[in-house]
């Protein structure tokens, strides 16, 4: 059984939560386009932009126990490297997210575009962890 860095795990978990923010901060444009939204949608009633608490909170959880998770996949892999973080994060990426995505977004008849935005946050939010997990080993 792997011994799990909680200190990598915890720095992982904030760097992948930072990272998913950024994503979305970048894409925000073409990614309300992709749902149909406009600036208004995201708008409270006082005209301020506000933010979807309840989704921050779920983001944040998850990617914890993504954090978690993947620390452990790493830790099986033996001596953890970047390069084993990296290429770990990016096969659970693969595997995992990317075909679970795309069967929900296909059958809900998401946009490719929403699909591609979705999923790349999430291979970023993997790389992130992966690399910090892989460097602290």
């Amino acid at each position: 059984m792997p011994i799990i860095n909680w200190v990598a795990v915890a720095v992982a978990w904030i760097a992948g939560w930072l990272v998913h923010g950024i994503w979305y901060m970048i894409f925000s444009r073409p990614w309300m386009r992709a749902l149909g939204w406009t600036e208004a949608d995201m708008q409270s009633a006082g005209g301020r932009r506000r933010m979807p608490v309840g989704p921050m909170i779920t983001s944040f959880v998850a990617e914890l126990i993504m954090a978690v998770m993947l620390a452990g996949i790493i830790g099986h892999m033996g001596n953890p490297t970047i390069t084993i973080g990296l290429v770990s994060g990016a096969l659970v990426w693969l595997g995992f997210v990317v075909t679970t995505l795309s069967v929900n977004y296909a059958f809900q008849r998401r946009s490719v575009v929403l699909t591609v935005i979705d999923t790349g946050a999430w291979l970023a939010v993997l790389l992130a962890q992966g690399a910090i997990l892989g460097l602290f080993g």
